[in-house]
């Protein structure tokens, strides 16, 4: 498991179809060490402060291994930095990252908080209408880590698990539960009591178990 490309990017104003919109999903790759903050890496930034980044949402990260499914189903390239994430990860996918996991990375530790969950501008960014739904209906969606430690990380370093989050929730169960299995009250109290689970996430969850109706 190692980080292959780290990826930042400060927030933009462009021009899309003739509409103005300011977005931080553009991230290009550095060549060196970069440090790690508990808000963002250095260099990085986000223009929606509500609902990306913070301490939840530090690290955006997402498996290489998906883009030959992407290319396949488009017919076009994907790289690193193509679904804006800081992280382009090479060794950790959604089925083997679990949410509380622990790595090392550089000198930095960091922990599995929540998947990643993609807006409108990851559309305009492809020109791809349907790429956000896809990627939550496929569970290639990524995920974010919390930085619990601060320190300094670079393109090729490993990644190192530290230790294994409780109950070893994948980030693979948690989009499943998520996007299809929005019924089962079981699974979204056990994912929602999870320490680790980011606030909007566990928020969303307890949202659903609350509008159930009462037996």
């Amino acid at each position: 498991m190692r980080i292959i490309s780290i990826n930042v990017g400060k927030p933009k104003t462009v021009n899309i179809d003739g509409r103005l919109m300011t977005t931080g999903i553009d991230k290009t790759p550095v060549a060196g060490p970069i440090a790690v903050g508990k808000q963002n890496l250095a260099g990085d930034g986000q223009a929606d402060l509500i609902h990306h980044g913070g301490e939840d949402k530090a690290i955006c990260a997402y498996p290489s291994e998906h883009f030959t499914y992407w290319k396949e189903r488009y017919g076009r390239p994907f790289a690193a930095g193509a679904f804006g994430e800081n992280w382009t990860l090479s060794g950790l996918t959604e089925d083997d990252a679990c949410l509380g996991d622990i790595y090392a990375a550089g000198t930095a530790l960091v922990q599995v908080s929540q998947p990643r969950q993609p807006c409108s501008k990851l559309a305009f960014k492809h020109q791809l209408s349907d790429l956000p739904k896809a990627v939550c209906q496929t569970g290639k969606s990524g995920f974010y880590f919390r930085v619990l430690q601060e320190g300094i990380v670079e393109p090729g370093a490993p990644l190192v698990l530290v230790e294994r989050g409780a109950g070893a929730l994948s980030i693979a169960y948690i989009n499943q539960i998520y996007y299809h299995e929005r019924d089962n009250a079981a699974a979204m109290e056990q994912i929602a009591n999870h320490p680790a689970l980011s606030a909007s996430w566990r928020e969303a969850f307890l949202e659903r178990l609350s509008a159930r109706p009462r037996p």
